[in-house]
């Protein structure tokens, strides 16, 4: 059984596997529906050099171009940054990018900016940002090549080339931060826009 209450099920422009499992376990029916953007594109031609502002901007274009394909629905748009200081990191193309992207890491904290917007017959409804701090231990070349030979091709899906909810549990000492926000969907404030909606039985 389901919470959602709307005529129209929800739509979730992604494919992410953590997304839409954070969704499954709160009850919501939902469609996965990705975003055909290119992020690159977009985030170069909006001249935005801030986390949470590219992550914010991300979210709403993947919900607006959904809502365009999908009028009436309510669409939830996603996105996450990951910044040491002032530099950002992209999902590492392979294990060497991965494995430096890593040494990078190791002994330092960094930021998790994650975003949400909902879309509606292509209006913006909601946005939300939050921001995880994530510190990892120090790891040596041992240690990451370890890792890399457990966690295999997974290391290329995800941002930092750890995913907390798997094998990269191992890579940290501390985290600050809520558990949704670091798998990349800020879930209780869109929980609560979906309840002011009237769209949630609970």
């Amino acid at each position: 059984m389901s919470i959602w209450r709307g005529d129209l099920r929800l739509i979730l422009a992604s494919q992410s596997r953590a997304r839409k499992m954070l969704l499954e376990n709160a009850g919501l029916a939902f469609e996965a529906l990705p975003a055909d953007i290119d992020e690159r594109a977009v985030q170069r031609d909006s001249g935005l050099s801030t986390p949470g502002d590219i992550a914010a901007l991300l979210a709403r274009e993947k919900a607006l171009f959904v809502s365009g394909q999908r009028p009436a629905q309510y669409i939830i748009g996603a996105d996450q940054t990951l910044a040491l200081g002032q530099r950002m990191f992209s999902k590492p193309a392979g294990r060497a990018q991965a494995a430096e992207q890593l040494r990078l890491l190791a002994g330092q904290t960094h930021e998790l900016h994650s975003a949400v917007s909902v879309a509606r017959d292509g209006q913006v409804l909601f946005s939300d940002v939050s921001i995880a701090r994530m510190t990892m231990r120090r790891l040596g070349d041992g240690e990451i090549a370890a890792y890399l030979d457990q966690a295999g091709t997974a290391v290329t899906t995800s941002v930092g080339a750890y995913q907390l909810e798997g094998l990269g549990v191992h890579l940290f000492e501390r985290i600050e931060g809520d558990h949704f926000t670091i798998l990349g969907l800020p879930l209780l404030s869109l929980l609560a826009f979906l309840r002011r909606e009237n769209l949630l039985v609970v």
